[in-house]
């Protein structure tokens, strides 16, 4: 495996780790702590990113079409069986939550 994509699998992990070690036990937590919801938001903001320069990576190594926009990365990665319809259609939906999350619209 390419050592960018390693890296970049290792990075999520980790994002994945520190959030699970800060994410509130319910909704009401979560809403009612404005740090850990701050904090939480940023991770997920991290884990989206840090997925979609995971895709480009793969599409770059296996030497698949350049997207023209992130989630066009994910539907790629499914048309060539690197992951399924159904992932590709939950990591465009994340991308589009980052997108709420970063930019507040």
């Amino acid at each position: 495996m390419n050592k960018r994509i390693k890296d970049k699998i290792e990075e999520i992990e980790k994002y994945l780790d520190e959030l699970g070690e800060i994410k509130p036990n319910n909704l009401k937590e979560y809403i009612k702590d404005f740090k850990t919801k701050a904090a939480c938001e940023r991770y997920t903001e991290r884990i989206i990113e840090a997925v979609v320069d995971l895709a480009f990576l793969i599409i770059r190594e296996k030497g698949f079409r350049i997207p023209e926009g992130d989630k066009e990365a994910f539907d790629i990665l499914a048309k060539e069986k690197i992951i399924s319809g159904e992932l590709a259609e939950k990591l465009k939906e994340a991308k589009g939550m980052r997108n709420i999350l970063a930019h507040e619209y």
